[in-house]
């Protein structure tokens, strides 16, 4: 696989497809492969340069296609030993989920925008704040905006009643970090 991805004779995506396939003919756990080849194919998908992959799921979009996973499987690792083996049926079940879990992500992502685009500027500038540095307090908050304190105190409510921000501790310890 190293090979073949260094000498770039196939495609990256081909190259995952196949490797995935094979170590599922291979079997070499008594449980666990599927899910593993899983991560193994985020994994692969990251080195390769799909930077994307770790933002949506893969594996919800194989669990709402089992039929076609299983189906893809026998076809293509019933020749898998064979002098032609038929990487059809798996390359295209395998290539479809990965343009279903891009279409999923962009879905998320225009859903994000809308809702972020309704916001007024200083709560978007907190939600970026806590999405860049995993958590906000209001001392970030004054130094970010040069707001007032009581000012600031109306768009961490106002974030949480719209469910944007999650409060942490209490007093001077309070935090808040993005819902998940």
């Amino acid at each position: 696989m190293n090979n073949q991805i260094e000498n770039r004779y196939l495609h990256p995506l081909l190259i995952i497809a196949i490797f995935v396939v094979a170590f599922l003919e291979i079997h070499p756990f008594q449980d666990g492969n599927g899910r593993l080849s899983r991560v193994l194919t985020t994994l692969l998908l990251i080195q390769a340069g799909y930077a994307y992959v770790p933002y949506n799921s893969l594996e919800s979009v194989i669990e709402l296609n089992k039929g076609a996973y299983y189906l893809a499987l026998r076809q293509t690792q019933g020749t898998i030993r064979t002098e032609t083996p038929n990487w059809q049926p798996w390359l295209v079940f395998f290539l479809r989920s990965l343009a279903e879990q891009v279409r999923r992500l962009e879905n998320k992502v225009e859903r994000e925008r809308i809702v972020l685009a309704a916001l007024p500027e200083l709560s978007l500038q907190i939600v970026e704040f806590a999405r860049e540095h995993g958590r906000v307090t209001m001392m970030d908050a004054i130094k970010l905006t040069g707001a007032s304190r009581n000012t600031l105190k109306q768009h961490f409510r106002d974030l949480i009643e719209r469910n944007h921000l999650e409060l942490y501790g209490s007093g001077r310890g309070v935090w808040y970090k993005l819902t998940t």
